[in-house]
């Protein structure tokens, strides 16, 4: 079983979050958590006993809180608040996304500034424990005030309300899944709708995911390029520490070093690199990888700092303050730092995808590979090689650049005009999540296409880096150059390959890990 992860007042890391989301690791809330939390309920429990209204405790929500509650409904409340809330449509939200959700609005309730009970904070551990996932829908987040009708479903499976999937998938009322568990559904006291719905938990999840999933991604990226630049003739000698230095992105620094490396004791790149070459320098495709990649790592990190920020941030409102027990609104809850990123890392994607097909591409025309066949077919003319697999990578970088228009830009009013600039930072994650996936099979498909090559270039040996992704890919069942065949179930594999980090491990291994 993966260890336990414990909650506590301090950030979620994101090894933790991953793990939880994707490892399926169960988890704790701590002793410091327990603490904060119960002295911060007192504060919202002295406030709803007042006779003064208090936003959010003793009074209705967004454009209805002017309306001061009586204390005989403040449980319907709660309870119309997250029923009302849980109004999202669509296809189901995937269970490592919803999973990642729920820890992050645990790990705001552990702060002690949201002013839930001790035992609603505990039932949300206990899902996550037992592999209960509610069912969220795609549609019905404008990432202000943070992600409602996500974390509203959520907050339903709570109440015992609402459908759940089991942790064998299966999908069943929530009361079933509590019981099955052995856990029992709350009945939400003052503030706690807001405090279980009131964050923008959904886009930081799938923002760590990305993130977590870009970094490999781009070294990946960085042992295709070389396989290209193998592949094609071309030369290491671009990828010099003294020429990165006179341009110091770090980034591309680390891209460079990388090339450098996966291309050291290269016999295919040896064999052209004496008097006799007439070539004066590569397309930009393969000469300014590492300028590109480079540019993609900084902007990735600038992403993760952002995030880190994100992780160790109390986002609710309002918010229970520790200097003499205040209540206050705030307006935390706007995803815009967060919706920002996002977008910018749907650009990243789709430009290290465009960089990629084209050097894809290059291999494919006989005027512009150096003596390989025509689309590396086996019998040109008869046979069509890779021509289509190119396609594929077009069409996918095409649908790319459309994922990259930002949504963060977009705003649409609601809640009568109350909540009128919102953030649409849910959109930019699911489609950043998409173009994630459009990245991985772009560079998949180059990975395929540039082993073909090299293996064209026999008897002349690939640097033992690039031969180790050769080898992979072989021994998983994606064969050589020869006559045409059925494509489809090779590209899946090589996809699965890159989206396991096997492609990169198989280099790593050789050389030890790059930047």
């Amino acid at each position: 079983m993966t260890d336990v992860v414990v909650v506590g007042t301090g950030p979620v890391s994101f090894d933790e979050l991953v793990a939880v989301a994707r490892g399926g690791a169960p988890v704790v809330l701590g002793d410091d958590a327990l603490a904060a939390i119960a002295r911060a309920r007192a504060v919202v429990e002295d406030l709803a006993a007042a006779a003064t209204p208090s936003y959010g405790i003793s009074t209705g929500f967004g454009a209805l809180a002017t309306r001061h509650i009586p204390t005989e409904m403040r449980a319907q409340l709660q309870r119309s608040l997250v029923r009302s809330h849980a109004a999202g449509s669509g296809p189901e939200v995937e269970r490592e996304v919803v999973r990642a959700l729920m820890l992050l609005r645990l790990s705001t309730l552990a702060t002690g500034h949201t002013g839930i009970r001790v035992e609603t904070a505990q039932l949300l551990a206990g899902l996550l424990a037992h592999g209960i996932t509610p069912v969220v829908r795609e549609y019905g987040s404008l990432g202000c005030s943070g992600d409602l009708a996500p974390l509203s479903h959520c907050a339903l499976a709570l109440m015992g309300e609402g459908e759940v999937r089991d942790a064998a998938g299966t999908v069943m009322p929530a009361a079933e899944a509590l019981a099955a568990a052995g856990l029992a559904p709350v009945e939400l006291g003052a503030k706690e709708g807001l405090a279980l719905i009131n964050g923008t938990d959904g886009m930081l999840g799938m923002l760590v995911l990305a993130i977590t999933d870009l970094r490999m991604l781009l070294r990946t990226a960085d042992v295709a390029a070389a396989m290209s630049v193998e592949g094609q003739l071309g030369t290491d000698r671009v990828f010099a520490p003294e020429l990165q230095a006179i341009r110091p992105h770090p980034g591309q620094a680390l891209s460079a070093a990388n090339l450098t490396a996966l291309l050291a004791d290269s016999a295919v790149v040896a064999s052209h690199r004496g008097p006799d070459c007439n070539r004066v320098q590569d397309a930009y495709s393969l000469r300014c990888s590492p300028q590109v990649h480079g540019a993609a790592r900084d902007t990735v990190e600038y992403a993760a700092a952002v995030a880190g920020r994100e992780l160790a941030s109390a986002v609710d409102n309002p918010v229970v303050l520790p200097d003499e027990g205040r209540v206050e609104s705030n307006g935390n809850f706007h995803g815009a730092p967060v919706a920002y990123v996002l977008d910018f890392l749907a650009i990243v994607a789709a430009d290290v995808a465009s960089i990629s097909e084209r050097r894809t591409d290059r291999f494919l025309d006989k005027a512009r590979s150096h003596g390989l066949p025509p689309f590396l077919a086996d019998d040109p003319g008869v046979d069509s090689g890779h021509m289509i697999a190119q396609y594929t990578q077009a069409a996918i970088v095409s649908e790319l650049k459309r994922l990259a228009v930002p949504a963060s830009v977009d705003s649409i009013p609601s809640s009568a005009m109350q909540e009128d600039h919102v953030s649409m930072g849910w959109s930019a994650a699911r489609k950043l999540r998409r173009a994630v996936d459009g990245l991985t099979r772009v560079v998949a498909i180059e990975v395929l296409t540039a082993a073909r090559a090299l293996d064209l270039r026999a008897p002349l040996e690939p640097s033992p880096a690039t031969g180790a992704v050769v080898a992979l890919l072989r021994s998983s069942g994606i064969q050589g150059p020869g006559p045409d065949r059925h494509l489809s179930p090779e590209i899946e594999a090589a996809v699965a390959l890159v989206a396991s980090g096997a492609v990169l491990a198989s280099s790593e291994g050789v050389i030890g890990p790059l930047g």
